[in-house]
């Protein structure tokens, strides 16, 4: 996996030390890292970058985690993320509380930092399954992200670069109709200003790789909208 595909963690906390540890061990684990020391702050990462797993303190200042965790569910991309909540407080109602409010998970400090990277890892499976290498198999279709590899009913593909990112995105939510401008922010990245046409060019040339051995066009249009897969 290059390290522009790897995925991103945004840290929400306003500890200096706190975020330079989580940072160091988070890259030596392959991810990216962004970081933000508040909710507000938290709030215009995640428009912006898009992050993959959020890893949100629960004593945050001027809005608490529980109420940052709210706000970011809210949006889009916060729905589209696993957000991971990091606590000292051990209580069950507290750790109730955190999943009521839209957390994915919650972790109570102290914790060692493999099992953190491990909870990371595991909500990133249930997020983002290609980013942590698992293979997905759709209709007949099967994309292993490690190998770069697609088939279809056993057939080898063949897919450029942008075209596997955009067939990993379908697949992971399958049935889900992408708006053109949330694949470009997700296959393309959102600092690339690029016209929306382009993403008709690469699902176009998308389906021709796969139907290339027969078979029916797994791809819908959706009119006005944009596309889905199933």
């Amino acid at each position: 996996m290059s390290h522009s595909d790897a995925p991103l963690v945004l840290i929400v906390d306003d500890e200096p030390a706190q975020i330079a540890l989580l940072s160091y061990n988070l890259k030596t684990a392959g991810f990216r890292i962004a970081t933000a020391r508040d909710g507000e702050e938290a709030l215009l990462a995640m428009s912006e970058l898009g992050p993959d797993v959020v890893l949100l303190d629960w004593m945050l200042p001027r809005v608490s985690g529980l109420e940052a965790c709210r706000q970011i569910k809210a949006t889009p991309e916060g729905r589209a993320a696993a957000v991971i909540m990091v606590s000292a407080r051990s209580e069950e109602s507290d750790r109730v509380r955190g999943l009521d409010t839209g957390a994915d998970d919650y972790i109570i400090k102290p914790y060692s930092v493999a099992e953190l990277i491990a909870r990371v890892r595991a909500n990133l499976r249930r997020f983002r399954p290609t980013a942590a290498g698992q293979v997905l198999e759709v209709g007949g279709i099967r994309l292993d992200p490690e190998s770069h590899r697609v088939t279809r009913d056993n057939v080898a593909l063949h897919l450029g670069p942008t075209e596997f990112r955009l067939l990993g995105a379908f697949m992971e939510r399958p049935g889900k109709v992408w708006t053109r401008e949330a694949l470009l922010d997700r296959v393309w990245g959102r600092d690339i200003y690029i016209d929306t046409r382009t993403v008709d060019v690469h699902v176009g040339r998308l389906r021709k790789a796969l139907c290339a051995g027969g078979g029916q066009d797994p791809i819908r249009t959706v009119r006005g909208t944009g596309y889905a897969m199933g």
